[in-house]
């Protein structure tokens, strides 16, 4: 029964209420947060070297603060911030679907935990689907 909640399109979309309303909340209150999730559906721009991205765990940690902080944008379907990766402090603006905010943590404490973050059909990488899309059709298969 659990899953067949969690992996409903109408929960997943609850979800993303939520949390949207919870980065409202906590923006409109000047609070730094930090955030875990998914890293499978995130986009990074400019992408992250192989050497970075190949160092993160499939549930990694960004912390929203100081500069990162104050860049943080949320819409309907994301957020996302401009972030320093690695130890060449890397620059990319990070792109999370609100759906795979697995965490957001307050001073070290869990404010909110999300478990449609761990459901794999709303997880997957977007970039490898629309190749393979792109690659089923018929018509494109001179391009394998």
């Amino acid at each position: 029964m659990i899953n067949e909640i969690i992996e409903s399109e109408e929960y997943k979309q609850l979800v993303e209420i939520q949390i949207k309303e919870t980065i409202l909340f906590l923006l409109n209150k000047n609070q730094e947060f930090s955030i875990t999730a998914n890293i499978i559906p995130i986009s990074f721009n400019p992408e992250l070297p192989k050497t970075i991205k190949d160092q993160m765990h499939k549930f990694s940690l960004f912390i929203l603060s100081n500069y990162t902080y104050t860049t943080v944008q949320v819409d309907n379907e994301y957020v996302s911030f401009e972030a320093g990766f690695g130890n060449e402090n890397f620059g990319s603006v990070v792109k999370i679907p609100l759906h795979a905010v697995f965490q957001i943590i307050v001073d070290e404490s869990i404010l909110y935990i999300n478990s449609v973050a761990t459901v794999e059909k709303f997880n997957k990488d977007l970039k490898k689907n629309s190749l393979n899309v792109f690659k089923n059709n018929p018509n494109n298969k001179k391009f394998n």
